[in-house]
């Protein structure tokens, strides 16, 4: 039996990195805001909110660099180095987040400034991160000798066998995983913790709601939640998956909860 504040579960001993960070939008901000575990990020449950969060760890001592790049970029960048920071602090890991397609395409250039080793830019939007940009991108990245991932959402993130990428999800970021306790019914959850969460921090709140919930109504309960909390994926069509990236992570989520009740039912 996990103690009954544990609600965040560490998979393993977690490496220290330091991470960069290059953002464009309100995602950026809420990955930043998870990461951090600042004390107003989420508000989801309003005055029901119980501190979930209260015993997450906080990476803010992680971040060596922030950049926001404004929302007023023109349309058309034919020289985007001219917009890129011109000194940045070394890092292990660039997070991209929602970048302007151009400024997207020099990513290489970001990486060589901040002497990156490892880049994650996940596709949360297909109009900035559209397949043939990132194709070119991860060829550079890696005849350059940098780690990368282009996750489709971000939330589909795995360990990949690189170190810098798999440190990272070390940290407890990437697909979401869930510990789960049942009731002696064994129909509905008693108990739901964070191991993995979202970047963007929904599985806290996905994991809030299926507490004391009804184990043959999680699809219903998990889309619910997904969607009040909110997820910031696009819900534009993607050409490459052949579906919204913002449908593409609520299945995530619905089978990571689906596995975390079989491995309940099975310890039952």
């Amino acid at each position: 039996m996990l103690p009954a504040r544990r609600d965040h579960i560490t998979e393993t001993d977690v490496e220290k990195i330091r991470i960069s960070i290059c953002y464009g939008d309100e995602f950026g901000r809420k990955v930043i805001g998870n990461l951090i575990n600042d004390n107003g990020f989420c508000t989801s449950c309003g005055e029901l909110c119980d501190h979930c969060r209260e015993f997450r760890p906080s990476y803010a001592m992680d971040i060596v660099e922030l950049h926001e790049f404004t929302s007023d970029l023109p349309e058309f960048i034919e020289e985007p180095e001219e917009f890129l920071p011109e000194k940045m602090a070394s890092c292990d890991l660039l997070l991209a987040l929602n970048l302007h397609p151009d400024i997207l395409a020099a990513l290489p250039e970001l990486a060589k400034r901040s002497n990156a080793k490892a880049v994650i830019a996940p596709g949360e939007n297909p109009s900035l991160a559209p397949a043939g940009l990132v194709g070119q991108l991860r060829k550079k990245l890696e005849d350059m000798g940098v780690e990368c991932e282009f996750p489709k959402p971000f939330c589909s993130l795995q360990k990949t066998g690189k170190h810098y990428i798999d440190s990272f999800v070390n940290l407890g970021f990437g697909r979401p995983k869930l510990y789960l306790e049942l009731d002696d019914s064994g129909k509905g959850i008693a108990l739901a913790r964070v191991i993995r969460d979202a970047p963007c921090g929904c599985t806290w709140y996905v994991a809030r709601k299926l507490s004391h919930s009804d184990v043959e109504e999680f699809k219903e309960t998990v889309s619910k939640a997904h969607h009040a909390y909110p997820c910031t994926a696009s819900m534009q069509q993607d050409p490459e998956i052949g579906d919204t990236i913002l449908h593409e992570a609520g299945y995530i989520i619905r089978e990571s909860v689906d596995s975390a009740i079989k491995e309940a039912q099975n310890e039952g």
